[in-house]
């Protein structure tokens, strides 16, 4: 039979400490004080960037890290892999306004311990972190639900998709041409080299089998709006 925690007892529980990666600042600091109202956990540090993410993960040892997808620079899903290459074990929860039908998936196969959307409400932010401390996968009801139907019917997977097809940077190549930046302002931002992202575009082209540039521009376009109104 499960004892309840006294008042004394939670007081005196050690706190859980939690990185918040997230390159918006309010989004950032709002999340950061929901944490830090909780008894069980506390923010141990806040980044923007892969480069400091890495740097906290070193200095203040957290127990959860919580990564939005979209960063200056390498995306999480790119920065979730180099996390796994230096720290296996350590829980990440992916945090992100894009669609889980085309991220989720992605997430699980670069290792995450769970995907929630910024549209849930605030305190299945909570319910995720504590589930992924006790071990478990955290993903929404809809995106659990969509996973078991696929497996129940045999149908095949969405990363069959045309979207899905293309690998995590040709994806975060694909989003940054949905939001009007350049070859240039994305090789920039991705630490590539201009050829490199052309060479990328090229292989969206290909895969989703659009005819020239002005094609791949309007069909990234209208996924951006796409995924803004769902």
């Amino acid at each position: 039979m499960r004892t309840l925690t006294t008042p004394e007892e939670t007081s005196q529980m050690v706190r859980k400490k939690v990185l918040v990666v997230d390159d918006h600042p309010i989004l950032r600091q709002g999340l950061a004080m929901l944490i830090n109202q909780q008894q069980d956990m506390m923010v141990c540090g806040e980044a923007e960037d892969a480069h400091t993410v890495m740097q906290w993960i070193v200095q203040k040892n957290p127990d959860i890290v919580i990564l939005d997808i979209s960063l200056k620079g390498p995306d999480g899903i790119e920065l979730l892999k180099s996390i796994r290459n230096t720290h296996t074990h350590l829980p990440v929860l992916i945090l992100s306004m894009h669609d889980e039908a085309i991220y989720a998936e992605r997430a699980l196969r670069a290792r995450a311990n769970g995907y929630i959307m910024k549209q849930e409400a605030t305190e299945k932010v909570l319910v995720a972190v504590r589930r992924i401390l006790n071990g478990d996968v955290y993903l929404s009801d809809a995106m659990s639900s969509r996973m078991l139907q696929q497996y129940i019917d045999g149908a095949p997977s969405l990363l069959q998709s045309r979207i899905a097809a293309l690998s995590d940077r040709e994806l975060e190549v694909f989003r940054q041409i949905g939001e009007g930046r350049a070859t240039r302002e994305i090789a920039e931002d991705l630490r590539l080299s201009i050829k490199t992202v052309e060479t990328y575009q090229a292989h969206i082209k290909e895969k989703l089998a659009l005819r020239s540039g002005r094609e791949l521009i309007q069909h990234a376009i209208q996924w951006k709006i796409n995924e803004a109104e769902q």
